[in-house]
Order: structure tokens, then C-alpha cells, then sequence
């Protein structure tokens, strides 16, 4: 902090107070806790319910951070198809590394079928930005 001392338990703290009582923001900020173990112990699990939360609700960054952990099985049981939607959403809303990997799903078929069409388009979108 900025004329206060550091305290990474005491943001993680305020982060989940906040998310828990549905703040958009914070529940993403406590899903970056989570996913670091910064202030917290590192829980993928947490992570990833807190980034679904937040994706639920149209929140760009929180909804790539989810499709990874669906594409990695990182707290989520693995899925591709899940992945795909996800990244999609964030894609949809200018997000360059979700239209880069989702790009590269429809090259390898992984989670969508399989469409070069496709791939080039989001790739090219990334690429503009």
C-alpha cells in the first residue's frame, strides 16, 4: 500500500467480505487470492467458484480465468465444451487472450468442431488489439 504497510491477509479478508455480500469486483479480486494463494491459502476450488460467480454476471476477465480452469480441470472437473462457452462470452466482449484461446480451440476441435473459418476470425480479432 501507498503510506500503509502491506497486509495481504487483511485485502484477501476484505475481498471475501465483500464477495460474499455479491460485490462483482471483489468476488474476482478473491478468486485472484485463491488462484495465487496471496493473503489466503491457495485453493483452486474456492478460485474457481469465485471466477464463475463473477463470469455469471458478464465479468470479462473473470470469465477467461474460469474457462482455463474448465480447460485444465484446475477446481472444475475438466471440460472443454465449458471452456469453449466461456471463452466465447469473454471473447465476445473484446477480451484478446479469450479470442486467442478460443481461436486455438477451433483449430484443435477441443470443447467446439473443429472450424479454420472460425479460428481465423478470433485470431485476427486478437491480432487488432
Amino acid at each position: 500500500g501507498q503510506h500503509v504497510p502491506q497486509d495481504y491477509a487483511e485485502a484477501a479478508a476484505l475481498f471475501h467480505r465483500a464477495a460474499e455480500q455479491g460485490h462483482l469486483g471483489a468476488q474476482y479480486n478473491y478468486g485472484i487470492c485463491c488462484r495465487d494463494g496471496t493473503g489466503v491459502p491457495q485453493d483452486d476450488r474456492e478460485a474457481a467458484r469465485l471466477f464463475r460467480l463473477a463470469a455469471e454476471q458478464g465479468y470479462a476477465e473473470a470469465q477467461y480465468n474460469f474457462a482455463n480452469f474448465c480447460l485444465s480441470g484446475k477446481g472444475v472437473p475438466q471440460d472443454d465444451a465449458e471452456a469453449a462457452r466461456y471463452f466465447r462470452l469473454a471473447a465476445e466482449q473484446g477480451f484478446a487472450a479469450a479470442q486467442q484461446n478460443l481461436a486455438t480451440l477451433f483449430v484443435e476441435g477441443r470443447g467446439v468442431l473443429q472450424d479454420i473459418g472460425k479460428a481465423a476470425r478470433y485470431f485476427r480479432l486478437a491480432a487488432e488489439q
